[in-house]
């Protein structure tokens, strides 16, 4: 994720194509379990703003490290 994040809400789909997921569930998982990047619900659609996204990758790699 070392390029710029796009300039727009993420949805899910967005996601699994930056980390490779296997699917579109995976991101609901971590939604239910608390785990992945904070979201929102626009209506019945869920996005996620690039800087939680961003924190949510620096603080994985602080864990990690």
């Amino acid at each position: 994720m070392a390029a710029a994040l796009p300039n727009r809400f993420l949805t899910p789909e967005d996601l699994v194509e930056m980390f490779e997921l296997p699917s579109v569930e995976t991101v609901y998982q971590w939604r239910r379990k608390r785990t992945g990047p904070r979201g929102f619900r626009v209506g019945r659609h869920l996005r996620f703003d690039p800087e939680d996204v961003r924190a949510w990758v620096n603080s994985q790699i602080g864990e990690a490290a």
